[in-house]
């Protein structure tokens, strides 16, 4: 095994400055709190009501699973470096984090693919929607989309971790990630570096054509339905989701397609996708949903009631 003379990295953060550390720490602490009351409270709305008991309900699930999984792998780092002048990482646990990263982005990127899917049957072929998304195809969707986050996980980070490290150890980031450890080593990173390529490309674009190709066919039905109210409930709602989509994928294949250079626009990307994202998603695919608040309305009702 090839002696390593780095033993732990220095997450440099976000900003030196004690006064923007101080005002960044409230704000990421305040989204991190929203994002764990608001993926947890889907979580057991959907769990308790028997009226959520459908394909799509089924898939968010398992996508405010990942993102509570997400946001407190990435967060609690962050809010760390940001009050605490101890910025160092362990080699072992600085892996292990960009294997908890990857495997949440590849996961949810499964996810929302899934869930377009899961739209675009319902809208284009509502007839055969119970027949197509029966309990055994999205259980399958589901764990094919677990399968291949530890999967790709598992692959990148073993290969990261076989090349040599011998210094600089500063890492340009508020997290171990790929692109910026990947600037610290010393050997010939080139099977690494095709590793992550084709990763995103097999993954990241056959995902997004998935997403892409079902909203479009989404969009294509609404324009041919003759009601403005049906056209304006199924635009309303793949207008949201695409919002999400946009900024997931968006800011994670630039990340990730583009060489790493420790700028703060990397950052800015890193935040929106790890952080920002898993926020958005309770409040768009289920806080603004009818069935869900009528849901929510009924667990508080049952809850008064056997309170008095």
């Amino acid at each position: 095994m090839e002696v390593r003379n780095v033993t732990e990295f220095v997450l440099l953060g976000l900003t030196s400055n004690p006064r923007t550390r101080v005002l960044l720490f409230a704000l990421f602490l305040v989204i991190y709190l929203l994002t764990l009351v608001g993926n947890l409270l889907m979580l057991l709305v959907i769990s308790c009501d028997p009226h959520l008991r459908t394909p799509m309900y089924f898939f968010l699930r398992h996508l405010s699973l990942i993102d509570v999984f997400y946001s407190s792998v990435i967060a609690p780092k962050l809010l760390r470096s940001l009050i605490s002048e101890w910025k160092t990482i362990s080699f072992f646990g600085c892996f292990v984090q960009i294997a908890l990263v990857i495997f949440s982005g590849a996961t949810e990127a499964c996810l929302l693919s899934a869930m377009a899917y899961d739209r675009f049957q319902a809208v284009c072929y509502p007839l055969l929607y119970v027949v197509t998304m029966n309990g055994k195809v999205c259980s399958g969707l589901a764990v094919l989309s677990w399968t291949v986050g530890i999967s790709v996980s598992l692959i990148n980070t073993l290969l990261l971790a076989q090349e040599h490290f011998c210094g600089p150890n500063l890492i340009h980031s508020f997290a171990c990630e790929m692109p910026p450890v990947l600037l610290l080593v010393c050997s010939d990173p080139h099977t690494t570096v095709t590793s992550i390529l084709t990763t995103m490309v097999i993954l990241g674009f056959g995902t997004l054509v998935l997403l892409l190709g079902s909203y479009s066919r989404i969009i294509m039905t609404a324009l041919s339905i003759n009601t403005a109210t049906g056209r304006s409930k199924i635009f309303s709602t793949c207008s949201a989701h695409f919002l999400v989509v946009t900024i997931f994928y968006g800011s994670g294949v630039f990340r990730y397609m583009t060489p790493a250079s420790g700028s703060a626009l990397e950052q800015v990307l890193s935040l929106q996708y790890s952080v920002v994202t898993p926020l958005l998603n309770p409040l768009i695919y289920s806080l603004k949903n009818k069935d869900v608040k009528a849901a929510l309305r009924r667990m508080l009702t049952r809850r008064s009631r056997l309170t008095l």
